[in-house]
Parts: structure tokens; sequence; C-alpha cells
């Protein structure tokens, strides 16, 4: 986990840290080479009401390939 996502933290009460956990890890990042797919809350970052679907260039840590992850939100159930 970052700097800046524990400064945030550290200033939230403790409802809305929940919160943002929570909604984090229903954000996936998905490798574009192996499919594989982790939670942006696993990664130590935060999304929280966020809309839209970004792209990352970042590692894969499954096949250790660098490329555009996709973004997205899973439903909620």
């Amino acid at each position: 986990m970052g700097w800046i996502t524990r400064f945030i933290l550290r200033l939230s009460s403790p409802e809305k840290r929940q919160a943002m956990e929570d909604e984090s890890k229903l954000w996936m990042v998905q490798c574009p080479h192996c499919s594989y797919e982790r939670s942006i809350g696993d990664m130590g970052g935060i999304r929280y009401k966020a809309a839209g679907k970004p792209r990352r260039y970042i590692y894969c840590s499954e096949c250790g390939k660098r490329g555009w992850h996709k973004t997205y939100k899973r439903s909620e159930n």
C-alpha cells in the first residue's frame, strides 16, 4: 500500500474507510495476456465511488508480462 493510500485512509472515519476497502475489492484488474484477475483492493489501491472502465499499464503478478490491464467492477452479489 502506497503512502497516498495510507494517508487517505488515515484521514477517513472508520465507517468510510471500511466502505472504501469493500468497494475497492469489487474493482478487478485483468491481464490481457493470461486473463489473471486481482482486485484493486488486493493490489493496495483505492477505487471508491468511481465510474468507467480505465486501463492500467502494469506488470502481471502471474505471468510477469507488462500490458494494458482492463479494469471493471464485479457485481455486488
